[in-house]
Parts: structure tokens; C-alpha cells; sequence
């Protein structure tokens, strides 16, 4: 399962809605319906639905946390690296002053 990071989930709220994904599925092995699952642990019959249909598929493994949704784009080294650039500017100014062949006064 993935969830967002948008909403800014830590690794404590991650493994805790995983937790409640295997209880779902603890469920599913009992024959629990939907919306009882649903019901006692305070989250949507569509969540459930798609929970079941994981766990048909994969049982409890396909319940399990696969970590954030999205991984950084650029590297730890890269991304220190842009820290130190970015109060430069943009790559296209650096070195340049209002003098620029792009200046509107000079036409």
C-alpha cells in the first residue's frame, strides 16, 4: 500500500496505518464483512474494499507498507550541492548585470 506524502506522513503514522491494514486483513481471514471492518476501525468501506482486494492478491504481505510514495528526485550530495547554489541565483544570471545584451534600456 502507498499513501501520499503529501499529507506529510512520518514513518510512526505510516507503520500505524499499516497496523490497521492487517488487522483489516486478520479480518478477511475470519469473514468479516466490510462494513463491520470499516466500521471498527473508523475508516471507509471503499478503503476496505481496496484492502481486500490487496489481500486477495498478495494476503497480508500485500498489506504492508512499501515506504513513502514518491523518493527524492535528486541525491543527497546533489541536493547539498543545490543548497549552496541556490542563493546564487539562476545559472542563466550568474555573472550578469543589468548591462545584459536582454536589457530593454540599451535598444
Amino acid at each position: 500500500m502507498r499513501y501520499a506524502d503529501g499529507g506529510s506522513l512520518t514513518a510512526e503514522r505510516r507503520a500505524a496505518r499499516e497496523g490497521i491494514r492487517l488487522e483489516a486483513g486478520q479480518r478477511f481471514a475470519q469473514g468479516d464483512r466490510t462494513s463491520g471492518i470499516a466500521r471498527d476501525l473508523r475508516v471507509s468501506e471503499r478503503s476496505v474494499e481496496q484492502w481486500r482486494r490487496n489481500w486477495c492478491e498478495g494476503g497480508l504481505e500485500g498489506l504492508r507498507s512499501m515506504g513513502p510514495a514518491k523518493l527524492p528526485k535528486l541525491s543527497d550530495v546533489r541536493f547539498a550541492l543545490l543548497e549552496v547554489d541556490w542563493p546564487k541565483g539562476r545559472p542563466c544570471m550568474a555573472g550578469k548585470t543589468s548591462g545584459g545584451p536582454w536589457n530593454a534600456s540599451k535598444r
